[in-house]
């Protein structure tokens, strides 16, 4: 089982970057896909959620109108879009595959905003 999380970087505020993350090893359908953050000296935190088919979706507060999730079935690839980017977004960004009494996380990408 992978996922494997790719195009942090480093981005001056108002920038743009899109996440992906690429499974394999388990039914990707199968599963609703989340995006969570973690910034240093602060707890992890939930950013987006995408449901299996990518109907239904929610985002925090705080990317609200920023951020966008979807998702790839044929791929078995989801995205985040961070657009309008700020140097509060800077964190690690993990996407996180849960079905049914089981769940898995991905290792990660930084991402920083910083002029």
């Amino acid at each position: 089982v992978q996922l494997v999380e790719s195009g942090g970087g480093l981005v001056q505020p108002g920038g743009s970057l899109r996440l992906s993350c690429a499974a394999s090893g388990f039914t990707f359908s199968d599963c609703a896909m989340s995006w969570y953050r973690q910034a240093p000296d602060k707890e992890r935190e939930l950013v987006a959620f995408i449901d299996r088919a990518g109907g239904i979706t929610h985002y925090a507060d705080s990317v609200k109108g920023r951020f966008t999730i979807s998702r790839d079935n044929a791929k078995n690839t989801v995205y985040l879009q961070m657009n309008s980017l700020k140097p509060e977004d800077t964190a690690v960004y993990y996407c996180k595959a849960v079905r049914t009494g089981w769940n898995y996380w991905g290792q990660g990408t930084q991402v920083t905003v910083s002029s």
